[in-house]
């Protein structure tokens, strides 16, 4: 796994969900709004305290977090 030094895990905070940095930005939200169609461009501008790295690592923690364990789709 790459270094994902911009991933925070803070207990109470966020429920203790992955965030940005310790900020209240979710891991999730980030990946969700990708997956919505949401450019990064425009989450930078929405977020001005993000960064593109900040993006960029929550959708590698995604990714890793993804194929850490198999999960059955409907057929």
């Amino acid at each position: 796994m790459q270094d994902l030094d911009r991933i925070t895990q803070i207990p109470g905070l966020m429920g203790g969900k992955a965030t940005i940095r310790g900020l209240r930005v979710s891991v999730g939200m980030i990946v969700e709004q990708i997956a919505a169609g949401r450019s990064i461009e425009a989450l930078l501008a929405d977020y001005p305290y993000l960064e593109r790295e900040d993006i960029l690592q929550a959708l590698r923690y995604a990714a890793w977090r993804a194929e850490e364990r198999e999960i059955a789709l409907a057929r």
